[in-house]
């Protein structure tokens, strides 16, 4: 996987906003629950991977809200409030956590389906780490899937 070193490899744009995927399953937490409570914490990240990328998040980085489980697809759009942080449940002193806020839900939501069938997603974490729960999202499939969400 290509590393989130964009960020850093810009010197001196440590301003730059990167954009996001985030995944949660809808009955854990869905995004008219952050719609509705307007604010909340991303804890309980545990892969590695997906905690150096939650570690790379900086306040206004724009984040995709993705289903998991039977849906599958991103719903919405929602910011990062803040820069990641140490997570105050994780006794180890290891884990991040980043606290977001909803921007928009999408008005057609865009499958992992229709992604996976889109070659220009070939190299796209979401098609080839489906695991990963915290992934960047290069500038180009930003927005392509912001295009495949207007139906």
């Amino acid at each position: 996987m290509q590393s989130v070193s964009l960020r850093s490899a810009q010197a001196g744009l440590e301003s730059l906003v990167m954009n996001w995927l985030f995944k949660e399953e809808p009955s854990n937490y869905s995004y008219d629950d952050l719609a509705r409570d307007g604010r909340t914490s991303w804890t309980g990240v545990r892969n590695p991977v997906a905690q150096r990328n939650l570690r790379s998040v900086k306040k206004g980085d724009k984040i995709f809200f993705y289903h998991t489980g039977d849906e599958k697809s991103v719903v919405g759009i929602c910011r990062a409030a803040g820069d990641a942080y140490a997570d105050p449940a994780d006794k180890t002193g290891k884990l991040y956590a980043v606290d977001v806020e909803p921007v928009k839900k999408l008005k057609t939501p865009v499958t992992l389906a229709a992604v996976k069938a889109d070659k220009r997603f070939a190299d796209f974490p979401l098609t080839r780490i489906p695991r990963l729960s915290v992934m960047p999202v290069p500038p180009d499939e930003w927005g392509w899937i912001l295009e495949m969400s207007q139906g």
